[in-house]
């Protein structure tokens, strides 16, 4: 009799067989999450700046669309000048001058990727300019060879001697991501009572942007330009993404705290353009991902550190809209605990 209670207590194999599936399905999601965006990264349409005569422009751009169809999507500009302030307020990534001192601009701040892309089409650029000037002397009848002209490249905006990679800069986003993700996960539970829980992300995400920023800057160098600024910026963006999850607990209860691994780790975090530009993802994904708190934290941290001319009024509206709107929703769900939107019976009576 006691050998058949103790097998009566044994997991059914029917689940036993489920639970392994449904773990290898989750699995699998969190694979396909993080290499899809890597895997299937193909630049598209990357908005670079075009100066000089027109004859010369148009076969430029017919030889870049040629050995990279639909990779680059050019912006004609007057001068230099207009393609360095374009560069600089991060409307390009850069700019190709043409004529009689044939340059490259680039901006490995805004993507080394991208700075590399436009160093191998300087190469290219220099062999065809090249080319030409010998074909024209030939038929010309000179009796020597033109001098070889070579396409400078610039550094318009280069990343700084603390971070040449880039890698600092690239790797603070997953913790951040993980940090707002596991505040808001860390105060649904600990903390009782919608408003407190307001309280508590509002003081963890001010204290949080001033030690990430703290870290990330002045320890790291990962970071540039002001202090404060950034930290302003690492803390809106903790806030944007503990406060939805601490905002749905209150409202839905503890089925709320998936919020975070499923909307910030496994959706907004893979096409956040952090580690690639977002027109390296398939469209939409790209300018979808610009929409959520990982997304806009990347590209504001970014141009907080290297783009001071850029407007960044996007990203900044994105991170405060999330963490408003998620504070709001623990408001709402205040006034509704007692009506048992919450399972904490304390939590139906704190304030």
């Amino acid at each position: 009799m006691a050998h058949s209670d103790v097998a009566n207590r044994h997991t059914p194999i029917g689940r036993v067989v489920g639970i392994a599936l449904a773990l290898a399905a989750v699995v699998a999601v969190i694979v396909l999450a993080f290499s899809w965006p890597s895997v299937t990264a193909d630049a598209k349409n990357l908005p670079i700046a075009i100066a000089g005569p027109a004859e010369a422009v148009s076969a430029v751009e017919a030889t870049v669309d040629e050995q990279s169809p639909g990779a680059i999507a050019f912006d004609t500009v007057d001068d230099r000048e207009a393609a360095v302030a374009a560069i600089e307020s991060r409307e390009v990534y850069g700019a190709i001058v043409l004529g009689a001192e044939p340059e490259v601009l680039t901006s490995s701040a805004s993507s080394l990727v991208v700075a590399q892309l436009l160093t191998g089409i300087a190469s290219g650029l220099e062999e065809g300019v090249n080319a030409q000037a010998a074909a024209a002397a030939e038929a010309a009848g000179a009796p020597v060879a033109p001098p070889h002209i070579d396409v400078a490249v610039t550094d318009v905006v280069p990343l700084a001697d603390t971070d040449p990679r880039g890698t600092g800069l690239t790797a603070a986003l997953f913790p951040l991501v993980l940090g707002g993700m596991l505040g808001g996960i860390a105060i649904s539970i600990a903390v009782i009572g919608a408003m407190r829980r307001v309280i508590a992300v509002l003081l963890y995400s001010t204290a949080g942007g001033l030690v990430l920023a703290g870290i990330l800057q002045g320890w790291f160098g990962a970071l540039q330009g002001d202090y404060l600024l950034n930290a302003a910026a690492i803390g809106l963006a903790l806030a944007a993404i503990a406060a939805p999850i601490t905002g749905f607990v209150a409202l839905i209860g503890r089925a709320g705290i998936a919020v975070g691994p499923v909307v910030m780790l496994l959706f907004a975090n893979p096409i956040s353009g952090a580690a690639a530009p977002k027109e390296f993802y398939p469209a939409p994904w790209g300018d979808i991902g610009q929409w959520f708190p990982p997304g806009a934290a990347a590209t504001l941290v970014r141009e907080l550190s290297y783009f001071p001319s850029a407007d960044m009024t996007f990203p900044w509206l994105v991170l405060g809209a999330w963490a408003v709107g998620g504070l709001l929703l623990s408001v709402v769900g205040h006034f509704r605990t007692a009506g048992g939107a919450e399972p904490d019976a304390e939590a139906a009576v704190a304030v």
